[in-house]
């Protein structure tokens, strides 16, 4: 019988599922979580060997670690690593960081947090963190118990990224990677940064919200369709992400039992360098499929940053090229109020900030019209769809946390 494989974090030795439950996109039933569904699909996943759960306040509308306090009782609590996260945006003194870990626990029904995680920080908020006495904060948990190692999430550029790993003695990390994120936010790059210094690292969005695992452009699977391997889309992804010996844990926001019996599947064969050169050749095929249809030639590079009138140019150029090629538009333009037009982050980094200096356009390797492409990223997500939106936006992530 295949057994669910397993990978160590260098720094205490906890063997981990490969293949983590992401608590972010469970069933739903009348717009609220199908407990009796979620329940049976997290149970029966840890029966096979997942043992590392990620949840945070924000998921589910604040809904997801009350509904995992509950779904992990009669003994479930003890077989799992349970990771959630502290929310910068509702953190304004050092007593709020342990006010929201207090009612996380009571949430949760746990004594502590297996893996704690500063949620989704890039450079200016971890700055704001760190001068509230972050760190403090979680030297203090670890010692009397809260929590028992910690770590981030993180989407921002990959300078930013080597100097927040630099900065503490973390246990792990937590990054956007796949197939088409070698060069987006922390990447490759930022991976093996992080492994070089011991500091395992979890990844979230291997199949970027399920835009490479539906239905792919006619491009792409066109090259999938040449492979002599039948795989679906999600195989593919999910098998390049653990070929890499760096990551330690995939997430994967399952919802869904054969999606769940599948990356179960896979896991358990899916290992480090596993993969052929034919097998890697498809994927490089796939992604030149994808470039050939994004509209900004961006690698990610962050040379145009910092911008000084305060734009995020590679993330605005990141979800503008996810608009295009095949995501959920209304997604994307959720996250692109909630990231850059002020929704969740307190302050705006997005296109409209502009001021066409043409700074960035100088620094850039690729030579990228940026101020013109700024503009069209700003008309296309920057407009009233997206203003509409914010409301929602808001509501997903409230400024309080309550009990």
């Amino acid at each position: 019988m295949t057994m669910m494989q397993y990978r160590t974090v260098p720094k205490n030795g906890d063997k981990l599922s490969a293949l983590g439950f992401g608590a972010m996109r469970l069933p739903t039933r009348r717009m609220s979580i199908d407990e009796e569904r979620a329940t049976k699909q997290i149970r029966s996943a840890i029966d096979a060997g997942v043992n590392y759960i990620d949840t945070a306040v924000p998921y589910h509308g604040g809904e997801s670690e009350r509904f995992l306090g509950r779904c992990l009782q009669d003994g479930y609590r003890q077989k799992v690593k349970l990771a959630t996260k502290l929310p910068p945006q509702n953190v304004n003194t050092r007593e709020d960081m342990d006010r929201i870990l207090g009612i996380q626990l009571k949430k949760l029904k746990t004594d502590h947090i297996d893996y704690y995680l500063l949620h989704g920080i890039e450079g200016s908020q971890w700055k704001r963190l760190h001068d509230l006495g972050v760190l403090d904060f979680l030297d203090t948990a670890k010692a009397d118990g809260r929590i028992r190692n910690a770590g981030f999430s993180f989407h921002g550029d990959r300078k930013a990224f080597k100097e927040i790993i630099d900065a503490y003695d973390w246990t792990f990390c937590q990054i956007q990677y796949n197939y088409l994120d070698e060069t987006n936010q922390a990447g490759t790059e930022g991976l093996q940064y992080a492994a070089s210094k011991n500091v395992a690292v979890m990844v979230m969005e291997p199949l970027r919200g399920g835009m490479l695992a539906g239905k792919l452009p006619a491009a792409v699977q066109q090259v999938y369709d040449k492979s002599p391997l039948k795989r679906s889309p999600a195989e593919w992804a999910l098998r390049w992400v653990w070929n890499h010996p760096e990551v330690t844990v995939v997430l994967s926001g399952m919802n869904d039992e054969n999606h769940i019996a599948e990356n179960i599947r896979v896991c358990q064969t899916a290992f480090p360098n596993a993969m052929s050169d034919a097998e890697l050749a498809t994927i490089a095929d796939v992604v030149a499929a994808y470039r050939g249809l994004v509209p900004v030639g961006c690698t990610g590079c962050a040379y145009c940053m910092p911008c000084p009138f305060g734009v995020n140019i590679p993330m605005c150029f990141s979800m503008y090229n996810d608009y295009h090629i095949g995501a959920n538009r209304i997604l994307t333009r959720g996250m692109y109020g909630a990231m850059l037009m002020g929704g969740v982050m307190p302050a705006r980094a997005d296109a409209s900030l502009c001021k066409q200096c043409g700074k960035c356009a100088k620094a850039c390797p690729q030579h990228i019209a940026i101020p013109d492409e700024l503009a069209k990223v700003n008309r296309t997500l920057g407009g009233l769809r997206t203003k509409i939106l914010m409301p929602v936006v808001r509501m997903m992530f409230p400024k309080e946390v309550k009990e």
